[in-house]
């Protein structure tokens, strides 16, 4: 039976797994690491510490699943977008990882978008505006910023290119994880020029382009021995995690979208070609599935349960350790007592801003409506809810353009809920099916290095033998009727508040 080595590097969490042909998770392992804000607008993390999370997960995966790391024939990588690291030319980070959550190049972004302009970057990059989470505001305010480091950069890495360098000691990089870097051009699939010259940087500075799926080579000796692997496993291009977990559920077929729960939410629908949004809401990336696209975008989303969790939640934390259970699965029970609209209380889910259909790096995280009725319960529902209203609304601007959507296939940590899962189904008011493999940005990562070594002779083939359907859940007609209410107010206080957010402070 061949088994593959697959990698999640997360926003929060590395996770490891060894999965065979048939999607059968052998060993899984995970490590979380905390992220730095030094300023308000700030969010970083020391590259190091995804390594030792990477080393530490891995040992411990492969100790469970008892593999001979000689029968690992490849290693495929899902990696969080636009967290930016600066290395030398040898790899090595010469300052804190850039968090893709990172909102401080606030006037570079503007000033990228007065160069080029927003139409620009939505036609050449597919991104339907200029905001900092994009690498190349990043780069500007380092420029700007930290001179001394700029000038020492050897290499502008994604997350996903640092690893494949540190495992292989090649700079390659592809095309689902930089189409969001704004300094990637969508159609053509090569760099942008233009923009790279009013960066500073050269293409020379950045890693050689490959589709996913791809072998790159085998491990490094020195490397393998560090990490107690067989010299000979082959490393091969991976995907952005949603691009992934989008393969991991099966989404590789127009009809399908995906929407991924994880620190961050995220949304995707397949599509054939590159589609462009007339209102420029919805953004348009490089799929993971070699020559496929998908209508794209994502904001915080479980994070701002994990916000709640981590601030108001310590009895459940605490229970959590004492029962075995899981604190989110004891926040769930919470959400489950109360009726769907949490009698009234509603949630803005933006705590480091809003991305499409929205796009405002200012708008902010809100509670509106609570009274001395409300409890600890209606607030873990109003996420909830305030979460499903967000995968409505990028569904509502996905069919706008004439891509339907047939089903959710849920993915992510929150598809572990099942009161959060029927409370998508009933307020979006279609079908939500879940899958067998829970880790589904993992099992996408499998999927293309197993096709990228010939363990599969297709990407369909693969996503047939391993992709495994759970359960389907169908909105309640009565329940869907009453989140009506709930949605347009939701939209309502949003549009309502937008004024109020472009005279706050970041």
């Amino acid at each position: 039976m061949e088994t593959v080595l697959a990698v999640d590097l997360g926003t929060t969490a590395v996770k490891v797994a060894l999965i065979d042909e048939r999607g059968s998770v052998l060993g899984k392992a995970a490590r979380e690491y905390k992220l730095s804000s030094p300023t308000a607008l700030a969010v970083e993390l020391d590259a190091e510490h995804y390594w030792s999370a990477f080393k530490s997960s891995l040992h411990d995966a492969l100790a469970q699943s008892g593999a001979d790391p000689t029968r690992i024939r490849a290693l495929g990588i899902s990696a969080q977008g636009e967290t930016l690291i600066c290395a030398d030319v040898e790899g090595k980070a010469l300052r804190p990882a850039i968090v893709w959550l990172d909102n401080r190049a606030q006037d570079e972004a503007q000033q990228l978008s007065r160069e080029f302009g927003d139409e620009a970057a939505y036609r050449i990059t597919g991104q339907v505006s200029f905001v900092p989470t994009w690498p190349a505001a990043k780069i500007l305010w380092l420029r700007r910023n930290e001179p001394d480091t700029f000038r020492r950069v050897g290499r502008f890495l994604l997350i996903e290119d640092w690893f494949i360098q540190r495992l292989t000691g090649l700079a390659v990089c592809e095309g689902s994880l930089v189409t969001s870097t704004t300094y990637w051009n969508l159609t053509t699939r090569q760099w942008w020029p233009e923009m790279l010259a009013f960066l500073g940087i050269t293409e020379a500075q950045l890693p050689e382009l490959r589709e996913s799926g791809e072998p790159v080579s085998t491990i490094v000796p020195s490397v393998a021995r560090e990490l107690g692997l067989d010299p000979a496993t082959i490393v091969c291009t991976g995907a952005l995690d949603q691009a992934a977990g989008a393969i991991g559920v099966g989404n590789i077929r127009p009809g399908v979208f995906s929407e991924n729960t994880g620190a961050a939410l995220a949304v995707c629908a397949t599509v054939s070609q590159p589609t462009f949004d007339p209102s420029r809401q919805m953004p348009c990336h490089y799929h993971g599935a070699p020559g496929l696209y998908m209508e794209h975008t994502f904001t915080t989303g479980g994070m701002v349960l994990r916000w709640y969790r981590d601030t108001f939640c310590q009895a459940e934390m605490e229970s959590a350790r004492h029962t075995g259970r899981d604190a989110y699965d004891l926040i769930s029970d919470l959400a489950a007592q109360v009726e769907p609209g949490s009698e009234g209380l509603l949630m803005l889910p933006h705590l480091q801003g809003a991305m499409a259909p929205e796009s405002n790096p200012k708008a902010k995280g809100v509670f509106f409506g609570f009274t001395l009725r409300h409890t600890k319960a209606h607030f873990a529902r109003s996420i909830m809810e305030a979460i499903a209203c967000l995968v409505r609304r990028n569904i509502e601007v996905v069919e706008g353009l004439g891509i339907p959507v047939e089903e959710v296939r849920v993915l992510g940590g929150g598809a572990r809920s099942q009161i959060w899962n029927q409370i998508k189904c009933d307020l979006i008011g279609r079908p939500v099916v879940t899958t067998e493999n829970e880790e589904a940005a993992c099992l996408g990562a499998a999927i293309l290095a197993g096709r990228a070594v010939g363990i599969f002779g297709s990407l369909e083939d693969a996503v047939d033998r391993m992709v495994v359907l759970k359960e389907r859940l169908d909105p309640d007609p009565d329940r869907h009727a009453r989140y009506e209410a709930t949605y347009r107010a939701y939209c309502g206080l949003y549009d309502d508040l937008r004024p109020t957010f472009e005279r706050t402070r970041p």
